[in-house]
């Protein structure tokens, strides 16, 4: 006798294989998300140097393949506003190399600004033939975060996190005590995509999968104690709520906020650490800690920088070479890092830990005008085209919005970085191409 076959088990087998055979298609890509599943050897450098891992061999090579693609098919791969966006920064990163004084050292920062805000985004891009091709990377920036939270939780629980107040609990995956943000930074893109996808889908299943997935991440991120992926977060999540609707937004964050209570409040996870993270938030002036204090002054230091150089910058990979003939003495020689099953270590400040001020300070006005202006039009463009998908368009705006306010707090550095360029490949993606609905 044979086998009935309902209606949504005969549309659920033929969605399963269009879903491998795109995953197949995309494995350039995939492959870069999920080989920063393996740990780092040794941490990942910090400013603008630190290139090396096997996601980074591994974006190097989805830039081959994509351009072999491009060669072969014979066609203009980007339309000319397309070209120009992405083409920006190139402006600013060769100026800066050229005027530098030091332009071979300034070599390395050239190869490293070119991967990853210009070539590997423009791969992602073109990689990207549609929106079902779209949720598959987002997917997997969701898969990645669950991964790499759920590896940050179980370092809480048993005391084999990065040091922290005196005890090894900090959420930090496996991206080790050199990269504290490289965790929150993977698990805050997979929250922003799944409160995208929850606020934008017609679908009751997606959005229920989506806010489960929410669910599960919100814990890491508390426990990644990373002030600067909080707040990120939390600007990024209310930006897509607000574009969503003020009703909805309303229920939601009565929702987060109950739920919030509950799990730190109720079953007291992190709660006396997360008290003090969360109140030095708003100490930063009147009784800030040491690692605020070197921020200011490093803050300071770039600022100096720029108005020594003000047009081209100090050059690439110029900031620790300037920082002391710029810094006051309240700088120190460096942050403490322990524990994630590495030794103590002193790891040296080479980076102001603010991208705009970076890039002022090594690339000059010319230098940030051109790659705040390539980020500043790719929002843009993804809020005009908001009506045209309301889930991709939330996901792309709050990938943006996201990482454009994370700029604020930290700059490019660690083996987590070269995910940035795939975040802003997906997102260029729905700004300068997102037409195809499939």
């Amino acid at each position: 006798m044979a086998t009935a076959v309902t209606p949504a088990a005969a549309y659920r087998g033929p969605e399963v294989r269009d879903w491998v055979r795109r995953a197949g298609a995309l494995s350039p890509v995939l492959a870069v998300v999920a080989l920063l599943l393996v740990p780092a050897a040794g941490g990942g450098a910090g400013g603008t140097g630190g290139t090396g891992t096997l996601a980074d061999a591994a974006s190097g090579l989805l830039v081959v393949i994509c351009l072999v693609r491009v060669v072969r098919s014979g066609a203009r791969p980007l339309s000319r506003g397309a070209a120009v966006v992405l083409g920006l920064p190139v402006l600013g990163i060769c100026l800066a190399a050229i005027t530098s004084n030091d332009p071979g050292a300034s070599l390395p920062g050239v190869a490293r600004y070119l991967q990853i805000f210009v070539l590997v985004p423009a791969a992602v891009l073109l990689m990207i033939r549609d929106r079902r091709d779209f949720a598959v990377v987002a997917w997997a920036l969701v898969g990645l975060g669950l991964l790499q939270g759920a590896v940050g939780v179980g370092q809480y629980l048993t005391g084999t996190g990065a040091s922290y107040m005196g005890e090894d609990v900090r959420a930090v995956g496996t991206f080790g005590p050199t990269d504290v943000m490289g965790m929150a930074t993977v698990v805050s893109y997979g929250l922003v995509v799944v409160t995208g996808i929850a606020l934008g889908s017609g679908r009751g299943r997606v959005r229920t999968v989506a806010l489960v997935c929410a669910g599960l991440l919100f814990l890491p991120l508390v426990l990644s104690f990373s002030r600067g992926a909080w707040i990120a977060t939390v600007l990024a999540c209310a930006i897509q709520l607000l574009l969503s609707g003020l009703r909805r937004a309303g229920r939601v964050v009565l929702a987060v906020g109950a739920a919030a209570v509950v799990l730190v409040g109720g079953f007291g996870v992190g709660s006396a650490m997360v008290e003090e993270r969360v109140g030095s938030i708003t100490r930063v002036t009147a009784a800030p800690d040491q690692s605020v204090t070197d921020r200011y002054t490093m803050w300071a230091a770039a600022g100096r920088m720029w108005r020594a150089e003000p047009l081209t910058g100090v050059g690439l990979k110029g900031f620790p070479q300037y920082r002391d003939s710029h810094a006051s003495l309240a700088l120190s020689s460096g942050s403490d890092t322990a524990g994630a099953g590495a030794a103590f270590q002193r790891q040296p400040l080479l980076s102001p830990h603010n991208m705009y001020l970076l890039v002022l300070s090594e690339q000059g006005l010319v230098g940030l005008l051109a790659l705040a202006g390539s980020w500043a039009a790719l929002l843009v463009a993804a809020v005009r085209r908001r009506g045209r998908g309301a889930d991709c368009a939330l996901v792309a705006i709050g990938l943006l919005s996201w990482q454009l306010i994370d700029f604020f707090y930290a700059d490019i550095g660690g083996p987590s970085t070269v995910l940035m360029s795939v975040v802003l490949g997906l997102a260029a993606w729905w700004s300068l191409a997102g037409t195809k609905r499939a």
